[in-house]
């Protein structure tokens, strides 16, 4: 399985390690999207910016 993963909020004001992580998704503006796999270290990912993401089942 995949996840979809959207950033719905801006970077600009967040903390450093959340804008690292948003880039190793592959997000950099907002409106963009990814497919990544559903594995423990995206898991993560998706944990440390739940607040700026939505996240649907590809």
């Amino acid at each position: 399985m995949a996840k979809n993963i959207k950033l719905t909020k801006s970077l600009i004001g967040r903390k450093k390690d959340q804008i690292a992580t948003a880039y190793s998704l592959g997000l950099r503006k907002v409106g963009d999207t990814t497919v990544q796999p559903d594995n423990a270290q995206t898991q993560g990912k998706i944990n440390k910016i739940s607040h700026l993401i939505e996240v649907t089942e590809a």
